[in-house]
């Protein structure tokens, strides 16, 4: 890339992200109410994206080979029972995540 290729590059990365952030503030004023599909899918779309994360996170593993999917079923347990525990994302998402790279790395 040349130099003037980069900084187009950079310049329209910069812009696209102004232009995700701010314009939900454009469009959604706030003397005006929030539509109500607007706040359906905030309610909605997190959870749907969690979801979707699982499913890829979870595509390859194989119950036939290896390890069997252990290190997965023990990681994904350990996720439901942190976050039943603490309801916290963070400490759920941060703990199964630890946990499944060290069972990866030291045990199977």
């Amino acid at each position: 890339m040349t130099l003037m290729q980069e900084v187009i590059t950079i310049a329209l990365c910069a812009l696209a992200t102004m232009t995700t952030r701010f314009l939900p503030f454009l469009v959604f004023r706030a003397n005006k109410k929030t539509p109500r599909y607007v706040q359906y899918l905030g309610k909605a779309l997190p959870a749907a994206i969690f979801g979707m994360l699982v499913v890829y996170c979870l595509k390859n593993v194989s119950v036939s080979a290896g390890s069997h999917g252990l290190p997965e079923l023990f990681a994904i347990t350990l996720v439901v029972v942190l976050h039943l525990w603490k309801r916290n994302m963070l400490i759920s998402i941060a703990g199964g995540t630890v946990f499944y790279m060290l069972l990866v790395q030291a045990v199977f």
